[in-house]
Order: C-alpha cells, then sequence, then structure tokens
C-alpha cells in the first residue's frame, strides 16, 4: 500500500432491502485484496435477519475490520485515515437523507460525509421503489455534493442465469467506479457481449 494510492475501503450496509449487496462486496473485495472497512447498522442487521441464514459474526468475518455504528471516534471518522472512498450497499432512505442534509448521527452517515469532504468516492446502491418526491431531491442533493447514486439494477444483456449472476454484475460495476477490475462484469462489446476471465 502507498501513501498515495491506498487499496483500502469503507463498506456501509444499511437497513434497505438488499443485505446480499453487501455481504457479497466484502467477499469480493477480499479476494481482490483489497482492504475492507465494515460499518453495519442495526436497521440492516434486522434486515439481514429476514433475508439470508446469515449472522453478524459471519458478515464481520468478511471484512478486514469492523466498526460499530455508534463508535464515531473510528479511523474512518477523520479525513486523515486514507482509503479509496465508501460504498453503502444497500442505502436506505433514511441513509441516504441523512447524508444529504450532512446529519451525521452514526458512523455510517459520518463516514460517508468524510468521504465527501475529503473529495473521495462516495457510491450509494439506493434501494426503494418507487420514489417519492423527497427520495429524489435527497439523491439530487447527494449528487451536487459528489456522490453516485447507483441503484442496484440488474443488466439483463448479460443473461444472468441465477440471483448470484445479477449480484456480482452489479457490483463489479460499482467497483468500476474505482478502477478496481472484479472479472464479475460481462462487458458490452459491440453487438457480441463477452465476460472477462476473474483474476
Amino acid at each position: 500500500m502507498t501513501a498515495t494510492s491506498p487499496r483500502r475501503l469503507i463498506v456501509g450496509i444499511s437497513g434497505a432491502s438488499g443485505f446480499v449487496y453487501g455481504a457479497r462486496l466484502l467477499q469480493l473485495l477480499r479476494r481482490m485484496e483489497v482492504e475492507s472497512h465494515l460499518i453495519v447498522s442495526k436497521s440492516a442487521q434486522v434486515t439481514m435477519a429476514y433475508e439470508t441464514d446469515l449472522k453478524l459474526h459471519d458478515v464481520i468475518a468478511l471484512a478486514d475490520h469492523h466498526h460499530r455504528s455508534d463508535d464515531l471516534a473510528a479511523c474512518i471518522s477523520s479525513g486523515s485515515y486514507r482509503t479509496l472512498g465508501m460504498i453503502v450497499a444497500p442505502c436506505s432512505m433514511k441513509t441516504l437523507a441523512e447524508i444529504a442534509t450532512g446529519s451525521s448521527s452514526t458512523l455510517l452517515t459520518r463516514a460517508a460525509d468524510v468521504v465527501l469532504k475529503e473529495r473521495k468516492r462516495l457510491v450509494l446502491m439506493v434501494r426503494e421503489t418507487p420514489l417519492t418526491l423527497a427520495h429524489l431531491r435527497n439523491m439530487l442533493a447527494a449528487t451536487e455534493m459528489g456522490a453516485i447514486i447507483a441503484p442496484p439494477v440488474p443488466a439483463f444483456y448479460a443473461r444472468p442465469a441465477t440471483l448470484d449472476d445479477m449480484v456480482d454484475h452489479t457490483l463489479g460495476r460499482v467497483l468500476d467506479m474505482f478502477d478496481l477490475e472484479a472479472g464479475t462484469v460481462t462487458r458490452w462489446s459491440g453487438s457480441t457481449p463477452s465476460k472477462e476471465t476473474p483474476r
């Protein structure tokens, strides 16, 4: 790891549906040897129980470092701690609202605020439908501050055969935004899509 380009990424998992995105992201980062710093919100732990058979300790074990959501003194709460940026996967509308308004009530939203102020990349995998005007305004506000809104929308041209294929393709595209190659994206190359070989 160099001083100018740390391979270190913050992963926030909030309470929206889609816990699998955060868990799978941690697996991909480990495979790519990218240091991960995990924050799981309390609401996300409830979602995890509904949507998966995972336990919190299983998810924590996938990360290089875990930080409690109430630990506002964690290293990632400071701009002096260098990272590539942060992915919130999935991102609830409550989390989006806190980020859009600069209201940092938890470490997850504080870390997102720090990433924005340091002009690093913040990708929000927002998960809600249909959207209210408040949701849309918050997305606009977050975008104006430098965040990237990246809803987990499947790419059907890739002809996914399983849910895992859909998840992996979406996460691969999100990681593209950090110039990280996950090897999970079926890339469009004109009339014939081609899948790159995982590294």
